[in-house]
């Protein structure tokens, strides 16, 4: 028997993970913008493939649900952040 449930464990990865993302965000000079959003659609690519192993492995009708929904949320932050991180780019470009 575990000392303590694999939900709790979860749960407290899942908050460390905000409270750890929210300061590193947020603490980031302007200049670094940039090279922190290809970073950030990296790690969201890494987290797309994850959620797609979790979205397949899993048994139950919540754990499938769940998991395209992290697929779904992920594709979006990519998307985005590409989006973001070209429209950026595009500010230093020269003007014709």
């Amino acid at each position: 028997m575990d000392i303590v449930s694999h939900t709790v464990t979860n749960l407290i990865t899942f908050v460390l993970a905000i409270y750890v993302g929210y300061h590193v965000v947020w603490n980031v000079t302007p200049a670094l913008h940039t090279p922190l959003m290809a970073v950030t659609n990296a790690i969201s690519a890494i987290i797309i493939v994850g959620a797609m192993l979790a979205a397949a492995l899993t048994v139950t009708d919540l754990g499938r649900f769940m998991g395209t929904l992290a697929v779904a949320l992920a594709a979006v932050n990519v998307f985005g952040g590409f989006l973001v991180t070209r429209r950026m780019l595009e500010m230093f470009k020269k003007k014709k």
